[in-house]
């Protein structure tokens, strides 16, 4: 799997507005500042977000950022997902509409079965887990084997 700079971007965005103490909306000047996101980009990721409904605008005085549901219902995959399509996709097409020879079907299955796993990690954290850095302890078991580290 690659992890987009939109995607990395716009989850670090999302943790930041939920870990404020306050409830106040939060400008893209400021996110973009605390979590060093280039501005003009931000604006852009902040756009898809709001078209998927998991942040809303707020204009005036004291407007900006805010989620549009709690941290707690959204999840990595949503994120990803708004920003980015797909988590899996061949060629830009999703894996079940993929169409191979009889000779390469079994690839078929292998991105269906990659897209599963995917699913199981990034389906299970929210937004509320990052921010409380409390990960599910599904990650927690697979980051604490050794093996997970290392680049294969």
């Amino acid at each position: 799997m690659r992890v987009s700079a939109k995607s990395d971007y716009a989850l670090r965005a999302l943790i930041e507005m939920t870990t404020r103490t306050d409830s106040r909306p939060v400008s893209a000047e400021e996110l973009g500042r605390l979590q060093d996101i280039p501005p003009g980009f931000l604006q852009a990721i902040l756009a898809d977000l709001r078209k998927a409904d998991i942040v809303i605008s707020q204009r005036g005085q004291s407007g900006g950022w805010r989620l549009a549901r709690a941290a707690e219902d959204v999840s990595v995959a949503d994120v990803i997902r708004a920003v980015d399509g797909p988590l899996v996709s061949v060629y830009g097409v999703r894996p079940e509409s993929v169409n191979y020879n009889p000779t390469a079907q079994g690839l078929q299955h292998v991105w269906i079965a990659a897209r599963d796993a995917l699913r199981e990690v990034v389906e299970q954290v929210s937004i509320a887990h990052l921010a409380d850095r409390d990960l599910p302890s599904l990650v927690r078991e697979r980051v604490a084997d050794d093996d997970a580290w290392q680049p294969h």
